[in-house]
């Protein structure tokens, strides 16, 4: 990347790619599955398509305006770009990660909803919707994608994977990861012969959605 770029955008990028890294490593995705992206003012900063992700480094840097039109790097951005573009379009996310985790798209497959089978799902806004399925890179997945991301942070995509997004690559994907958890818990507990796993209720979930305002260290 040059020089020239300003010190933030050289960050978001190098967290964009530690991201896309770490979401390989963690098994979410194989090989160049899945999509990282990062916001710095009107500029989306993402992973380029086909491009495995330990091969990239500083000068690799891909970037378009909320347009879709490329403005910075030589490599095409992902295939998934309407993706990420209609999140930043229509919420105040500053990262969005995409994956193909193994137990999320499972249940992508038998569910049109994540059971409330733990308070996680408070963590996300609410029980996790799944997506209707259209094929990947289209203005209809994207659609898809928003209906289920109504008031939620995260949702699946049918027969797909995942998105979440947060104010910072790292709260976007740990919202990932304990999406992957949550649906990991729910067909571990369903697989049970003869037993139906125990659900929480709305009250109890907004209990927890309380709770979890006054959580974590204060300053």
């Amino acid at each position: 990347m040059s020089e020239q770029q300003p010190e933030s955008v050289r960050q978001a990028w190098q967290g964009v790619v530690d991201t896309a890294r770490r979401s390989a490593a963690d098994g979410l995705v194989v090989g160049t599955s899945g999509n990282v992206s990062a916001r710095v003012g009107d500029l989306v900063l993402v992973t380029p398509s086909g491009v495995p992700y330990d091969r990239l480094g500083p000068d690799d840097a891909v970037g378009v305006d909320l347009d879709g039109h490329q403005v910075l790097g030589d490599l095409g951005p992902t295939s998934e770009l309407p993706l990420h573009l209609a999140v930043y379009r229509s919420t105040d996310a500053a990262a969005v990660v995409h994956t193909h985790a193994v137990h999320a798209t499972a249940v992508s497959t038998l569910l049109a909803e994540v059971p409330l089978v733990h308070y996680a799902a408070a963590i996300l806004g609410g029980p996790v919707r799944t997506a209707a399925y259209a094929r990947y890179g289209t203005p209809e997945l994207a659609d898809a994608m928003l209906e289920a991301l109504r008031d939620r942070t995260g949702c699946l995509l049918a027969n797909h994977g995942t998105v979440t997004y947060g104010d910072t690559l790292d709260q976007a994907y740990d919202r990932t990861a304990q999406l992957e958890w949550l649906c990991h818990l729910w067909l571990t507990a369903s697989s049970v012969p003869g037993r139906t796993p125990a659900l929480l209720t709305t009250a109890q979930l907004a209990e927890v959605t309380e709770a979890l305002k006054g959580y974590g260290q204060r300053g």
